[in-house]
Order: C-alpha cells, then sequence, then structure tokens
C-alpha cells in the first residue's frame, strides 16, 4: 500500500483521450451540474438554473434514501459494522484461497489490528497524512459487504457519516457488467435513471465519493499492467478499463474512490495504487447467539436448541462466524427440529459436515420429507421431479458460472444454459437464487451465498456424471470420452487439485458428501436414489487418497482432501493419526497421507487449537512440509525434535511470513546453536503475532543471546523468553540488560542455569533501575554471589514494577540477604520473592524478619534448603504475628525443631494471610505437629500444610485429628514419609467423618498397614469433601489394596485413591 503522507500526485498516462487534470476537474464539475457538452453522447438534462450546492446535495440524499429504502433495517447498522479493522494489504491466504479455508484455517479469528469507526473511514488517520483516494475494504462472501455499503449511504444521505462528500454515487458490478463500453461520463449519469436528472452534483469533485460494491462480481478481471490509459471522461471504453482509469487517478482524479471485494479478487488492484484497506470481521460468539435469538424470537428452546448444535461441531461453529452462513445454517437446522428428521424420527440428528447442513437446507427448500412409510406418494414424486429438473437446470447454470468464475448471470446467461425463467421465479428456486434489478433495466441472478452455487453446482456434477460420455469442464469443447461415475469424479477431484486459487475445493467437498450414508438418506427420493452410494463410496475413498502424493509442503489442496473424506465420513486416516498424536506415536507416521492428516488436524482438531504438540515426534522434512499449515497455529510446542540450526532457518520463514498467527512457540530441549538463535532473531524484527518464545536447554551462547537482544530493541509484541540452560554467560546477560534498556513489552524474562555471575547480574541490576516493564525475572542457577544480590538490591530500591524475583541456588549469603532486604523495606512492587538453596543462617533469617515487619506487598517467599535452624525460623515466626501480606512461607529442609514450630504454631493464631505452609524434612517431631494443630483449631486462613518427612508418629497424628475435626478451612495436608501407624491413622479417620473441608490427603509410607488403610477407607462414608487420597508404600498387599479400593469407591465415588 502507497504511503499517503507523501502521496504523488495523479498518475496521468497517454493513451486514448487527452486532456489536463483541471479540464478532467472541470468536466466532471460540469457533468454534475448538467453542464455537459453539447457533443457528449451522454442524455442532456433540461434546461434550469443551477441548484445551490445544499440542494444539489438534499436532493442527492433524497435519491439516495429512495435506493435504500427497503433494502435495510433502518434502526443503524449492526454494531458490527460500525467499525472496520484497518489492515496492511492482503495475506496469501488471503490472495490464494477459498473463502471457506481463509475462515477455517484462521478459526474464525483475526489479526489483532486497529479499528477505524464508520464515520472516519474516510478521513486522514493523523494530523500529517490526507484522505485516502482509492479504498478497499475486503470480506469474505456473506460477510455483509453489501450491508456494510448500504448502511453507509443511508447514514449519509441522513447527514450522520462523510459529512466532507457532497455527493455519493454508489455503483454496483453488477450494475456495470451490463454494459460492453462505458465512458466516465455515463457511468455517473447511470446511477440514478429513474429521477430524471443528471444534476445530482457536489460542490467541487473533491467533495465526490464513488462506491463500487463487488469487484469480485466483474465479469471481466481488472488487468492494470496492459490497460491503455485513457484521460477523455467522455471516451467510451471498455468497463474493465474505465475502472481501471480511474483506480490509477487518469479520470477524476479528485474523486474517492471505494472499492468492496473478496479478499482473493481485490489482489488485482495493485497495493502501490491503495491508499486505505479495511477488513469486514465476522459474527463473535455473542453475535451468533444474538443472530439467532433474531432469526428466532418467539421460539427461544428453538433458538437454544440451533446454537448448541453449531457450537457442537466445531468446523460449523467456526463457519458460522460469516453472517450468511449462520443465516443458512440456522434456517437449515430448524427445519431439521421442526420435521423430525433423523432414525425413528426421535430426537432430530444434526449435521455434522457441510454437505449434511446442505442438503438440510436443500430438503428444507423442496418442501417435502422425502418417503413416507416405504411408500411414494404423488406429492413426493411430484417433489423428487421439480428438484431434479431444477438441479438439471439452475445446477448446469450453477457448475459452469463455477468454472468460469462466473457469480453473476443475467437473463442472457440463463438462456444459455436453458434454465426457465418460469422455474427460477419459482418458490424452490427463491431459496437459492437471489434476482436485483440493474441500473440498466436488466435482471441480475446470483446465489444466495456462493456456498449454495457450490452446492446445486455438486449436484448437478453427480447427477449429469452418471450419463455424461464426455468430460463436463469442457463444455462445448472436445474430450476424450468418460465413462461412469467414478471417471468423472476422478477428472473433478484432478481439476479441484490443479486450481491454485482453491475454487473448487467446497465444490468437491460437497461431491464427495452426495455418497456419504446420512446426506442419501435425507435426499433419497427427491434428488438421490436409495443406497446408490454403497456402491461408490470405499471406491471414491481410496481414490481421494491416492491424490496424496509426496510433496515438498503439504498444500491447502491436500488438506482439502481430508475434508472430502471427512464430508463422505472416512475418517480412518484422520483418526489413525489423531490417536497417534495423542499416545505419542507420531513419529512413526510420516508417510504424505499421515502428513496431510495431521495438517488437516493442526486446522480442525479441538486439542490443536489450544497447543498443538509435536515434541517427539517431527523430522526435518515433515517439519518442512507441514510449515504452510504451522503459520495458523496458535501455540507450538515442538520440544525434544533434535532440530538444529536449519531447521531454525525454516521456523525463521514461517515467522517471518505476513500471514503468521503463532502466538506461542516452545523449542526447548533441541540442538540448536548461536546460528540457529540468529535465524530466530531476525524472523522477531518483523513478526508481530509471536508474544512466547521457549528455548529452553539449548546451546545459543553468547552470541546466540546478542542476536535475540538486538531483535528484542526492535520487536514490540514477545513478552516471554525463556533461555534458561543455554550457556550465555555474563556477555549473553550483558546483550539481554541492553536490550532491556530501551525494549517496553518484555515481561518476563528466564536466564536460570547460564553460568551468570557478578557481573551479568550487575549489568541486569542496571537496567532493572530505568526498565519498569519486566514483571518476573528468573535467574537461579547461576553464580551472581553476594555481590550480584547487593546490585539487585540498589535496583529494587529504584524498581516499581518487578513482581516475581527467582534467585535459587546462587551462592548468597547473610551479606547478600541483608542488602535485599535492606531494599524489600522500600520495594512495593516484588510480590515473590525465591531464596532457596543458598547460605543463609539465623542471622540472615534475623534480617529477613525485620523486612517482613515492614513490607506490606510480598506474599510468596522460599527459603528452602537454607540453613536457618531454629533461631532463624523463630526469627521469622515472631514477624509473622505483625505481617499481614505473605500468602506462602516454604521453610522446608532448614534443621527446624520443635521449638521453632511451636512459634510457628503461636504465629498461625495471629496471622490472617498466610494460606500455604510447608515444613517438609524438618524434625518437628510430635511436639511441634501438636503445636502446629493447636494453631489449627482457631487458624480460619491456612488452606495448605506441608510436613513431609517431620518426624510425626501417632501422637501428632492425634493432634492434627483433633484439629481437623473443628477446623474448616485446610484443604490441603501432606503427612507422607512420617511413621503415624494404626493409630494415628484411626485418629485421621474419625477427623474424616466430620471434617468438611480437606480435598487432599497425602499418607503415602506411614505405616499404616492393612488395619490403619481401612479405617480411613471406611471413614470416608460420610466425607463428601475429600477428593483425593495417597496409600501408597503403606504394605497393605493386592488383596487389602482392592478390598480398600472398593470401599473407598462405595463410600467417596467422588474421591481418587493412589495405592
Amino acid at each position: 500500500m502507497r504511503k499517503q503522507e507523501v502521496r504523488p500526485g495523479a498518475e496521468a498516462g497517454q493513451g486514448c483521450g487527452s486532456g489536463s487534470p483541471a479540464g478532467q476537474v472541470k468536466a466532471l464539475v460540469d457533468l454534475l451540474a448538467g453542464r455537459s457538452s453539447q457533443g457528449s453522447q451522454t442524455p442532456q438534462a433540461p434546461d434550469r438554473p443551477p441548484l445551490g450546492d445544499g440542494s444539489r446535495t438534499q436532493k442527492c440524499q433524497e435519491a439516495l434514501l429512495n435506493w435504500v429504502k427497503g433494502s435495510l433495517e433502518l434502526g443503524g447498522p449492526p454494531s458490527r459494522l460500525t467499525s472496520l479493522l484497518l489492515v496492511e494489504g492482503l495475506t496469501d491466504l488471503q490472495l490464494k484461497e477459498h473463502d471457506f479455508t481463509q475462515v477455517e484455517t484462521t478459526r474464525g479469528g483475526w489479526h489483532p489490528a486497529r479499528t477505524i469507526a464508520l464515520d472516519r473511514l474516510f478521513l486522514p488517520l493523523s494530523r500529517v497524512s490526507i484522505p485516502p483516494r482509492i479504498s478497499i475494504t475486503i470480506g469474505v462472501a456473506g460477510v455483509g459487504k453489501t450491508t456494510l455499503v448500504r448502511n453507509f449511504v443511508y447514514l449519509w444521505a441522513r447527514g450522520q457519516v462523510g459529512k466532507d462528500f457532497s455527493l455519493v454515487l454508489p455503483l454496483t458490478f453488477r450494475d456495470l457488467n451490463t454494459h460492453e463500453k462505458l465512458s466516465a461520463d455515463r457511468l455517473v449519469h447511470s446511477v440514478f435513471p429513474h429521477t430524471g436528472e443528471s444534476g445530482l452534483a457536489a460542490a467541487a469533485p473533491s467533495k465526490v465519493l464513488l462506491i463500487l460494491d463487488g469487484l469480485d462480481e466483474c465479469k471481466m478481471p481488472l488487468d492494470f499492467s496492459n490497460t491503455v490509459a485513457c484521460t477523455d471522461p467522455k471516451k467510451e471504453i471498455q468497463v474493465d478499463h474505465l475502472i481501471t482509469n480511474i483506480i490509477r487517478g487518469n479520470l477524476f482524479p479528485e474523486v474517492s474512490v471505494w472499492v468492496t471485494s473478496r479478499p482473493n479478487v481485490a489482489g488485482q488492484i495493485p497495493g502501490g495504487l491503495v491508499d486505505r484497506m479495511t477488513e469486514i470481521r465476522g459474527f463473535n460468539e455473542d453475535e451468533i447467539k444474538a443472530c439467532l435469538e433474531e432469526m428466532f424470537p418467539e421460539d427461544h428452546t428453538l433458538s437454544g436448541w440451533v446454537l448448541r448444535q453449531v457450537q457442537a461441531d466445531r468446523a460449523l461453529y467456526l463457519m458460522c462466524t460469516v453472517p450468511a452462513f449462520c443465516r443458512l445454517a440456522a434456517s437449515a437446522l430448524a427445519h431439521l427440529s421442526r420435521s423430525k428428521l433423523g432414525p425413528q424420527d426421535a430426537e432430530p440428528w444434526a449435521p455434522r459436515t457441510l454437505c449434511e447442513l446442505y442438503s438440510c437446507y436443500f430438503r428444507m427448500a423442496l418442501g417435502g420429507d422425502g418417503q413416507e412409510k416405504g411408500k411414494a406418494s404423488p406429492r413426493i414424486e411430484q417433489v423428487a421431479h421439480s428438484s431434479r429438473k431444477m438441479v438439471g437446470t439452475l445446477g448446469r447454470l450453477a457448475f459452469h458460472g463455477l468454472v468460469r468464475k462466473k457469480y453473476v448471470f443475467y437473463e442472457q446467461d440463463l438462456k444459455a444454459f436453458g434454465v426457465d425463467l418460469t422455474l427460477v421465479q419459482s418458490a424452490l428456486c427463491g431459496c437459492f437464487l437471489q434476482r436485483e434489478e440493474t441500473l440498466a433495466s436488466s435482471t441480475a441472478y446470483c446465489f444466495s451465498h456462493l456456498s449454495l452455487q457450490e452446492y446445486v453446482a455438486a449436484a448437478y456434477y453427480y447427477s449429469a456424471s452418471k450419463r455424461a460420455i464426455f468430460d463436463l469442464f469442457t463444455e462445448g469443447g472436445v474430450s476424450w470420452p468418460r465413462l461412469g461415475f467414478l471417471t468423472h469424479f476422478r477428472s473433478a477431484a484432478q481439476r479441484a487439485m490443479q486450481a491454485e486459487d482453491g475454487r473448487l475445493d467446497v465444490f468437491l467437498r460437497f461431491l464427495s458428501g452426495l455418497l456419504s450414508p446420512r446426506v442419501n438418506a435425507l435426499l433419497a427420493g427427491s434428488l438421490l436414489a436409495q443406497g446408490e452410494h454403497q456402491g461408490y463410496r470405499a471406491q471414491v475413498a481410496e481414490l481421494l487418497q491416492g491424490c496424496l502424493r509426496p510433496n515438498v509442503a503439504v498444500c491447502a489442496r491436500a488438506v482439502n482432501i481430508l475434508h472430502c473424506l471427512h464430508e463422505l465420513q472416512c475418517t480412518e486416516l484422520a483418526r489413525s493419526v489423531e490417536e497417534a498424536m495423542e499416545s505419542g506415536g507420531l513419529a512413526g507416521l510420516t508417510g504424505p497421507q499421515h502428513r496431510a492428516a495431521l495438517a488437516y488436524l493442526l486446522q480442525v482438531s479441538d486439542a490443536c487449537a489450544q497447543e498443538a504438540n509435536l515434541s517427539l515426534c517431527l523430522s526435518r522434512s515433515v517439519l518442512q512440509s507441514l510449515l504452510p499449515q504451522l503459520l495458523y497455529c496458535r501455540s507450538l510446542r515442538l520440544d525434544n525434535n533434535q532440530f538444529q540450526d536449519p531447521v531454525m532457518e525454516l521456523l525463521g520463514s514461517v515467522l517471518s511470513g505476513k500471514d503468521c498467527r503463532i502466538q506461542r512457540i516452545s523449542l526447548a530441549e533441541n540442538q540448536i546453536s548461536n546460528k540457529g538463535a540468529k535465524a530466530l532473531a531476525r524472523s522477531l524484527l518483523v513478526n508481530r503475532s509471536l508474544t512466547a518464545l521457549d528455548l529452553r536447554s539449548n546451546s545459543i551462547g553468547p552470541q546466540g543471546a546478542k542476536a535475540l537482544a538486538d531483535a528484542l530493541k526492535i520487536n514490540r509484541t514477545l513478552a516471554f523468553l525463556s533461555l534458561q540452560s543455554n550457556e550465555i554467560r555474563d556477555n549473553g546477560a550483558r546483550s539481554m540488560a541492553e536490550a532491556l534498556a530501551t525494549n517496553r513489552t518484555l515481561s518476563v524474562l528466564h536466564l536460570q542455569k547460564n553460568t551468570v555471575g557478578p557481573v551479568g547480574a550487575q549489568l541486569m541490576a542496571e537496567t532493572l533501575k530505568q526498565n519498569r516493564s519486566l514483571k518476573e525475572l528468573i535467574f537461579s542457577s547461576n553464580s551472581i554471589g553476594d555481590g550480584g544480590a547487593e546490585a539487585l538490591a540498589k535496583a529494587l530500591r529504584v524498581n516499581q514494577g518487578l513482581e516475581n524475583l527467582d534467585l535459587q541456588s546462587n551462592s548468597i549469603s547473610d551479606t547478600g540477604v541483608a542488602a535485599l532486604m535492606g531494599a524489600l523495606c522500600a520495594n512495593q512492587a516484588l510480590t515473590s520473592l525465591n531464596l532457596r538453596e543458598n547460605s543463609i543462617s539465623p542471622e540472615g533469617a534475623r534480617e529477613l524478619a525485620r523486612a517482613l515487619r515492614s513490607n506490606s506487598t510480598l506474599k510468596n517467599l522460599d527459603l528452602t534448603a537454607n540453613l536457618l535452624h531454629d533461631q532463624g525460623a523463630q526469627a521469622i515466626a515472631v514477624a509473622m504475628r505483625e505481617n499481614q501480606a505473605l500468602t506462602s512461607l516454604h521453610l522446608q529442609w532448614n534443621f527446624i525443631q520443635a521449638g521453632a514450630a511451636k512459634a510457628l504454631g503461636q504465629a498461625l493464631q495471629l496471622n490472617r494471610s498466610l494460606t500455604s505452609l510447608d515444613l517438609q524434612e524438618n524434625a518437628i517431631g510430635d511436639e511441634g505437629a501438636s503445636a502446629v494443630a493447636s494453631a489449627l483449631k482457631t487458624n480460619a486462613t491456612l488452606t495448605a500444610l506441608y510436613l513431609q518427612a517431620a518426624s510425626i508418629g501417632a501422637r501428632g497424628a492425634q493432634a492434627l485429628g483433633d484439629a481437623l475435626a473443628v477446623n474448616g478451612t485446610l484443604e490441603i495436608l501432606d503427612l507422607r514419609g512420617n511413621a503415624i501407624g494404626v493409630a494415628g491413622a484411626k485418629a485421621l479417620a474419625n477427623a474424616l467423618k466430620v471434617n468438611s473441608s480437606l480435598r487432599r490427603l497425602n499418607l503415602q509410607e506411614n505405616s499404616l498397614g492393612m488395619d490403619g488403610a481401612i479405617c480411613v477407607a471406611t471413614a470416608l462414608s460420610g466425607n463428601h469433601g475429600l477428593q483425593h487420597i495417597n496409600l501408597q508404600g503403606n504394605h497393605i498387599g493386592e488383596s487389602g489394596a482392592r478390598m480398600i479400593s472398593e470401599a473407598i469407591k462405595t463410600n467417596a465415588p467422588s474421591c481418587t485413591v493412589e495405592m
């Protein structure tokens, strides 16, 4: 697209006409004012005094209000059409693929994009830009382009939008198709022939908007490379040449032009001529529901049933984001519900394929319910005759129109294909064909939706191919004799595979679907013969699979073959690949058929919609063949595939594509070095979709880190980056720090296990003094020591953005902790601090305690595996009496004994914030357990207590049981690795009979024996809250395990047990 801020003057090529731009402007003013020269062949307006600007605009508005009257619900446009998406040109998918494929591949979603309000559609985007001259609005068939135009015209006529325009001239290509040649003068005069005036004028040509609706319906493609320039507005030239000259600016250079089109046809207009491109989005979830409620306002039960049916099938639901499809599907499903179609006329079965849905619609159009009790009534015979007649005539028109890319038909077209005009006017055809009067007083016909043309064309081809002796695709031409349905089906499949624009994809799906058992049951007696599909179905399935030949890449045509097999209800291939994905056996399926099936599943599978997990299964060749489909996966997991740097070049090309929709990608545990990282970095310079990149456990080194860091200085979408275990060292940390100095989007950075020392930490700390966007920094398992901790502490005094800091296993002693705790007294942003596996002694614990008394924001503190001992833990316990912010405290493996446990118990009686306490691997014994249990009788906030391997015996378990009998908040209790024995088990069992809050109980390896386990199992009969219990390692034996398992299933069926 060209830049409007520096847009050059209009082109004025040499060619058919002459005249300066100023002369053209004057000619247009004269024309619009009704003062065309006598030499023109254009009809002249009667002599009358010229109207003032206001009167001319008013006349135009009145005429346009009459034009749109009856074609709109005049309550204003739906909210979906009050703003459009601003897009930067067309993607490869839009240029090359069928509309259905575009919706399916993108899963009905749209690229995140700026929006522009309808009333600002033709205004500058900024103070330094100018209004667009050429605007294009794209949208798939049925999304509402014509509705948008009519709403805009209506609102303009009422003075609500486009107030800068004195004149709006709406034209459709259906109107323009009726002319072979046309001059620019006649083009303007043809807009309102019924008014009897030629003077619907604007004050100046700069205030004129010319609307050209439906470029995809133009009978001749626009050819900008071979069109001769014309600058004479009175010169009659071919219509397609006229349009190209107007768009180029050779004619009417000051007139604003608005073109609407389907995406694949909009590519005919060179991007350099387009000033603004917008896109109409389809329905969202709420709008689908609202549409159905609007269609069935008096029957909420029906609208609810229809909504459930479309939601039950992901593919159909995605297509319902297209408004026209949504209404068509709803009409068919409503008919299905009312007529009780389906086996034994019970609850109506819902269609699960496109062909089934459209066959329901066809059945609705016929108005008959098919065979009744195995006998054909006269009425059914009449229905069958009319349906076959309609398919034979209208279907022939639809099929050959599809082959020739013709979607609008006129009376001469109908006559050429033998379509009886009386048949077209029947109610049956009215369900498929729309009739519209053009400005040239002729009638245009088109199918209500492109997919209806494709369905009727497939029905015609299905019927005709059983008796045709020549190739149906070569109408009027010469071909080798082709006999039999299978021969013609093979021809259709080959044509569809060869059509690069995918225009025969959905036609082939419908043709395949007509052979499915359910479609045959629906249409038997009306369009199809009962059971006739059985002779062809298996052979057609084999023929379709034979189309999947080895190629470098799995193209959209190959994926469409899988859609055809789905329509045919031959889903064995796709199901086998899906099962292999679930079981982890995908690595053995590498044939072309399996690759195509995998590409198909990436597009339609519910599991792949959230995350496509292709770990441990892809080779380079398979990945390369799937690249076109990977573009549209939202989340990709490609871990453990032994990918090396050349594969990163391939993935980089995917991430660099304009079509790329990948938001998250994980490449953990591959063999990526700095070269691969550089390839990914280059893609980040242009990628606008990726938000998370996981490169854990590779070998990108400092150079790879630098390349990624340089990309982060420009990239504005990546929010998560993991470089864990990549040997980036201090130099890599330096590069990342430099990137964070300017980057404002990265919020999570994982740098653990990278041999980063104090220097790297100091560099990162300096950046954190400026950076406010980073929320999580994982620096664990490095060697930053006290020097690095002190540097980070200085940063935390200033930084108010970082929320999670992980410094696990970094050789930090009391000196570093003292610095960090000093910063914590001032910091009001940090909510999580991990200091586990360092060297914090009781002295450092006292510094921690001092900080906890004053800090009011830290919620999670992990001090696991330090050297706190009782003195340090007691100091922290005393601080917890005052602290009311901390919610999670980990003190596992800190040489804590009963004294500290007592202090913590006392703290729990006063503290009202702590929800999780971890005292695992500390020898607190029964005395310590009893102290904590005593606190649980009054504490109402703790929900998780971890006491694994805490030297607790029966007495401690009894104390905990007494506490559980009255406590109403604890949900998790972990007692594994103790020795509570049978007595302790009985005490806990008694508590379980009355406790209603506990959800998970771990009694693994507690010497319960058979008796203790049975006590616990039988106690569950009165407990309806416990969801999981672990009784492993208690010497129960196989027979005892079965008995206990049965007892738990009987007493607590919702509780899962590990034995």
